[in-house]
């Protein structure tokens, strides 16, 4: 099962999730990463849910086009948006407060 990791606020935040795993939906559900992962609308329009990978970034896919709209040039940066992810492998995460 992959482990993710999110840092936020100073704190961290672990636990291991069902392969496949989009964290919006699981929050939105009241599972783990709720209540700690900002998200809204969770279809890749309002960014809310904006995280930065730390590790594990190499196993995700490549961006698709909601995020290269919501965040160009952040992108390169490691930010990928949380609602479009789907977590098979161990990951690590920050969140901006």
């Amino acid at each position: 099962m992959p482990k993710v990791t999110l840092h936020k606020g100073g704190e961290v935040f672990v636990d291991d999730v069902d392969p496949n795993t989009n964290l919006v939906v699981r929050a939105g559900i009241k599972k783990f990463p709720y209540p700690n992962l900002a998200y809204k609308c969770g279809m890749g329009k309002c960014s809310t849910c904006t995280c930065r990978v730390l590790k594990g970034g190499e196993h995700l896919e490549a961006p698709n086009w909601k995020e290269k709209r919501q965040l160009g040039d952040k992108l390169d940066e490691g930010y990928r948006l949380a609602c479009q992810l789907w977590v098979s492998e161990d990951i690590e995460l920050t969140q901006d407060v």
